[in-house]
């Protein structure tokens, strides 16, 4: 299956341009959306899943078109929002019967079989009788995924679903995804470069509602033609380097400004060349850092 979005465009009415011209073909597989907060990114997802107009273009999943088939798409829709409310005082597994029955799924014995099938999926079955106002926000995001995944889904989205998690449940949520994304399209939306880097075979930069790369993450890294160098900095200094350096990120380590530069020879002295990573071509290119070698 695949999911084809062509020229679409999202303007709001304060005149902010969500989204311009966004143009994306995303098959089977984990597809990781990078950009800041404020790139468009939940105005995107929240179109694709046919919960806002779009303004221009057209969105279609194999022969659903998301603008005129909103109820053929819920059957094949799994959503995780960025902001996924749950009801404190009620138990996952009364919520998780709860969501089903909206999915459609009538039949009890049927529920209550899916229920441990996907809560066992996402280590939450032993904790089916606890309150969710108890949850931790990992086991409210596991959580987030079982319900997405009611119906067998063949498109599953999921909207900033590590912001906030310790590295632990981070480490969870990645083995689960990437278990998930295997035989359907996942879009994974984030600002945090390890997401993608960890779980995405392909990727999109997003910056101001425009997609600015993309492609597959190893090879848009070795189309950085111009050289990464990396070395510390008094931070007296740090101002004026970065005035005029092509600096593509910054932090203070060991009482100094360690920095990454992009640069086609040794920028400043004693600066060691590294290897590139999905970071520097994420940093470089929300920055509008000139990639392109002068050599």
């Amino acid at each position: 299956m695949q999911l084809l979005i062509k020229n679409v465009s999202k303007t709001y009415s304060n005149s902010v341009e969500a989204l311009k011209n966004v143009s994306l073909d995303i098959g089977n597989g984990m597809f990781g959306l990078l950009g800041p907060n404020g790139a468009g990114k939940s105005t995107l997802m929240r179109t694709i899943a046919g919960l806002q107009e779009l303004d221009k273009g057209s969105i279609t999943v194999g022969s659903i078109d998301v603008v005129k088939d909103k109820q053929e798409l819920r059957k094949i829709l799994g959503y995780l929002p960025q902001e996924f409310g749950l009801y404190p005082k009620v138990n996952a597994l009364e919520l998780f019967d709860h969501l089903a029955v909206m999915k459609g799924i009538a039949n009890k014995k049927e529920r209550i079989e899916l229920a441990e099938s996907l809560l066992s999926q996402t280590n939450l079955w032993k904790y089916r009788n606890r309150k969710l106002g108890t949850f931790s926000g990992g086991m409210k995001q596991r959580f987030g995924i079982a319900q997405a995944l009611i119906g067998n889904p063949k498109l599953i989205i999921v909207d900033e679903p590590t912001a906030g998690l310790d590295p632990t449940e981070r480490n969870r949520f990645h083995n689960l995804l990437s278990e998930i994304g295997e035989n359907v399209i996942v879009i994974l939306s984030t600002h945090i470069v390890e997401d993608v880097s960890d779980l995405c075979s392909n990727m999109a930069i997003i910056k101001e509602g425009e997609v600015k790369i993309i492609g597959e993450p190893i090879a848009l890294i070795k189309d950085l033609t111009k050289q990464v160098w990396m070395g510390f900095v008094d931070k007296k200094d740090f101002k004026n380097i970065s005035e005029t350096h092509q600096v593509i990120s910054s932090k203070l380590s060991t009482g100094k400004v360690q920095i990454r530069v992009l640069s086609d020879s040794e920028p400043i002295t004693g600066f060691t060349e590294v290897q590139p990573e999905i970071e520097d071509l994420y940093f470089a290119t929300i920055n509008d850092l000139d990639t392109e070698s002068n050599k």
